[in-house]
């Protein structure tokens, strides 16, 4: 697959998005202590996915606001949340809906398109947050999704890790580093569903590092 035509430098951000981020950026930096490093290492332009470690379900909003105002995440919210008035506020920050637990061809499609327009498209590999004592045999095998798109739209895959958001209510400090672009253009134009998971396997091992430095 060749690589994506570059997009417009900026695409706003909804709303909504600035809404919630302007009344959070003080409590995120303030309360919580959010510092983020590695922004240096993100695409200047045009769109890329940006695959992190899942701690909590809180992981997406620390994550995203080091990159606002320039940038904003999308990424995928399960279809049962998708009922009113909650759907408005889904799409406000950016979310579109995927059904879990299947192979959700629309979902993957949509998310292909919105980062070859030049949008940042957020994926969790291990696909739901981590349960504390769950022994490391009996976790989930990470997903393909986010290294798939990548390759499928021809953009960057990026690797994140996040720390401190499963200890919110202890008010314990949120870390969140950005590391440099996994190397997947020596993986383009092969078998996708081998290239994919070569990928994931790329990627994984970058967010493990990542998420050591923490």
């Amino acid at each position: 697959a060749r690589r994506a035509r570059l997009a417009p430098r900026w695409i706003p951000p909804p709303l909504l998005y600035n809404v919630i981020a302007v009344l959070s950026w003080p409590v995120l930096r303030g309360l919580f202590r959010l510092r983020a490093s590695g922004l240096e290492r993100l695409p200047g332009d045009g769109g890329f996915v940006l695959a992190c470690n899942h701690v909590s379900s809180f992981d997406p909003w620390p994550v995203g606001l080091p990159l606002w105002p320039r940038r904003f995440l999308r990424f995928m919210a399960k279809s049962e949340l998708y009922w009113w008035p909650l759907r408005y506020v889904l799409d406000g920050v950016g979310a579109f809906p995927v059904r879990r637990g299947q192979a959700d061809i629309e979902a993957i499609a949509t998310a292909v398109r919105l980062a070859g327009e030049g949008h940042v498209v957020t994926m969790f590999p291990e696909g739901t947050r981590r349960r504390k004592g769950l022994v490391k045999r009996f976790e989930a095998r990470p997903r393909t999704g986010a290294a798939r798109i990548a390759l499928e739209a021809g953009v960057p895959l990026v690797p994140a890790a996040v720390a401190g958001t499963d200890r919110l209510l202890r008010l314990g400090p949120l870390r969140v580093t950005y590391g440099d672009p996994v190397e997947i253009d020596d993986l383009r134009g092969t078998e996708l569903r081998e290239a994919a998971q070569e990928a994931t396997d790329r990627l994984m091992a970058r967010i493990l590092e990542l998420e050591r430095s923490l």
